[in-house]
């Protein structure tokens, strides 16, 4: 399992995800899940994967071998026109790859070669963009109505996105929001975990504006981690307490 989230902002892209991945409590491993290309003053995309590693790695790799070589192993998504066919194509490719290995004999079990991916980049003269692609190859694009994007463990550190969010905030914000997501994460599922990688695009910079990696130690998430537990702790006992006592005022008795 993994987390990744994509979310758009007024001022660009934040992007997050971990590098956990494992088969068993005592088959466990790092790869990265964050892989991006730009192209300076032209475009910047950036892709994040969950779902069965050996088919997300010939996705990237199918990816990496035509922007090595764009005019010979086309289609290149360095030179799609738009984002959208940025989207098309990761589409494409990852359908083609999960239909394969079906169809390579292992159909019976199809289910466990399914992923999906968070496409997020800027073209030139074009609005930033993020798309979910889903295993059949289709895609939805992130709106007003849905600013951001979850694959893989999604249900502990999604209401935390959805009370924090603000389309305005700073990438800073942005940022801490996230790290609060996915310490939420971190501490309820075992099969995400540490390091993070992080990456920040800025409207029309076709460039990381901020590119990390978050370790175990450090101090910053370390800070974020216990300040949100003692955060929470506090709120919890600044609530009205429970009684068993019936506080309404008894009942006058019938005339």
């Amino acid at each position: 399992m993994t987390y990744c989230v994509g979310m758009v902002l007024d001022r660009g892209l934040v992007l997050m995800s971990d590098t956990r991945t494992n088969s068993g409590v005592d088959n466990i491993s790092v790869f990265r899940k964050m892989f991006s290309w730009s192209e300076p003053g032209e475009r910047i995309i950036t892709i994040m994967t969950a779902g069965n590693l050996a088919t997300t790695q010939a996705v990237v790799s199918q990816l990496e071998e035509r922007n090595k070589a764009p005019g010979e192993r086309r289609p290149s998504i360095l030179e799609a026109p738009t984002m959208f066919q940025v989207a098309t194509q990761v589409g494409r490719l990852l359908r083609d790859v999960i239909e394969g290995r079906q169809d390579g004999g292992m159909q019976s079990e199809g289910p466990r070669f399914s992923a999906s991916i968070i496409v997020a980049g800027q073209i030139r003269d074009m609005e930033p963009r993020l798309f979910l692609v889903y295993p059949e190859g289709n895609f939805i694009e992130a709106s007003f109505d849905t600013p951001f994007f979850q694959i893989g463990e999604t249900k502990y550190g999604r209401p935390i996105l959805l009370r924090g969010y603000d389309k305005t905030m700073s990438f800073e914000d942005a940022v801490k929001l996230m790290m609060v997501s996915f310490d939420s994460t971190l501490a309820a599922n075992l099969s995400v975990g540490l390091p993070l990688d992080l990456m920040v695009i800025e409207r029309d910079g076709f460039q990381p504006l901020h590119q990390k990696r978050i370790l175990a130690t450090d101090p910053y998430f370390k800070s974020i981690s216990s300040s949100w537990s003692e955060a929470l702790r506090q709120a919890f006992h600044s609530l009205p307490d429970y009684t068993f006592e019936d506080p309404s005022p008894a009942a006058a008795p019938l005339e």
